[in-house]
């Protein structure tokens, strides 16, 4: 790419897709384009071909996505396949059309079987049944990286299929309805922090930043307790406060810091080809698509301690095991990432800092 290349960012505000532009402009790229939902729908198959002819860009990041947690992804399936696979088949479509110079696909490793073999290698799509609750969206995730590889076999494109692990970040969800573990982790301990030290300021902050249910600082006093323990932030009789974890604590997760996300698909921008994911001369071209994550793995009880340190939390923490585990251990395979030359910088204990540092900013 060249600096003043015509970039296209599709889902410029999103966790991801906010840190491809920080990481683009700090790189000096100065003709970077986007656009809100709002100024262009791209499950609109004309907009989204009108946007094209009138701008052509040269080179695509598509890291827009419809994206939620369970709840949403178990509740509006056929919207979670819909959406995202004319987001996919619009943006994939119409860059080859314009004859885009080169795309970068996201997607999510949420494509690997529920009993995938760990840490998961690229090799092992498609080998078993997905998770249950997630199938629609994986499944459009899945046809999005075939569609890439297929666009290239036949018309010769230029498109390269990233698989990020758990991300977080700058610009990260910490609605406590919806958000991932460790945004909602560090909120929850961020507030069981103000409540076991009385600080109502800083509880009404950050309900005046992001209420939840509806509860801001207006509320009375009783409406926040109650719905800071209906989430898990609980103060008990003796002035000490506890956190609820969903499970038991024991599941292994992999976490990505965005930024690091970020560079590693610039990098694979700058620098790789479609031809530098799979082997020369193989009779059959498949699973091109790159596992992009740190390859370490953390518990979930461990990493609520991390944050119970990197925030000076003295309550302790309730593990509810009423409530689901989820898949035990989720770890890719990142050798191939490795293999094309790139390897995350930032760690998680410093990366937990730089989120609550964001987080709590003015």
């Amino acid at each position: 790419m060249e600096k003043n290349s015509k970039i296209y960012i599709a889902g410029h505000r999103g966790l991801v897709g906010s840190a491809l532009l920080k990481n683009l402009q700090a790189k000096g790229y100065t003709n970077i384009i986007h656009r809100t939902h709002r100024e262009l729908d791209l499950t609109n198959t004309q907009a989204v071909a009108d946007f094209f002819e009138t701008e052509k860009p040269a080179y695509v990041f598509l890291a827009a996505a419809k994206v939620g947690g369970i709840v949403a992804n178990n509740t509006y399936r056929g919207e979670f396949i819909y959406d995202n696979l004319m987001i996919q088949n619009n943006v994939v479509h119409q860059s080859y059309l314009h004859g885009v110079k080169k795309l970068l696909f996201l997607g999510s490793t949420c494509i690997y079987p529920k009993a995938c073999p760990q840490p998961m290698k690229e090799d092992y799509l498609l080998t078993d049944v997905l998770e249950y609750t997630n199938e629609p969206y994986a499944i459009a995730k899945i046809a999005g990286i075939k569609l890439c590889e297929s666009y290239n076999l036949q018309y010769g494109t230029n498109f390269i299929s990233v698989m990020p692990t758990n991300l977080y970040g700058p610009n990260d969800n910490f609605d406590l309805e919806k958000s991932h573990v460790l945004p909602a982790l560090i909120r929850k301990v961020h507030l069981g922090k103000a409540l076991e030290q009385g600080d109502w300021q800083t509880i009404n902050a950050d309900l005046d930043r992001l209420p939840i249910e509806g509860v801001a600082a207006k509320a009375t006093e009783a409406e926040k307790i109650a719905v800071l323990q209906k989430y898990g932030v609980v103060q008990h009789s003796q002035g000490t406060v506890s956190v609820e974890i969903w499970g038991s604590g024991k599941p292994m997760r992999e976490f990505l810091w965005s930024e690091d996300m970020a560079d590693a698909c610039v990098f694979l921008m700058e620098q790789r080809d479609f031809k530098d994911t799979y082997k020369e001369r193989s009779t059959e071209i498949r699973n091109t698509h790159i596992n992009i994550g740190t390859g370490e793995d953390i518990s979930i009880a461990k990493l609520a301690e991390l944050i119970k340190t990197s925030l000076a939390f003295q309550g302790s923490f309730n593990f509810n095991v009423q409530k689901p585990d989820g898949t035990l251990k989720k770890l890719t395979d990142v050798s191939k990432l490795h293999a094309l030359g790139w390897k995350h910088q930032m760690g998680l204990e410093e990366g937990i800092k730089n989120m609550y540092d964001w987080y709590t900013k003015d």
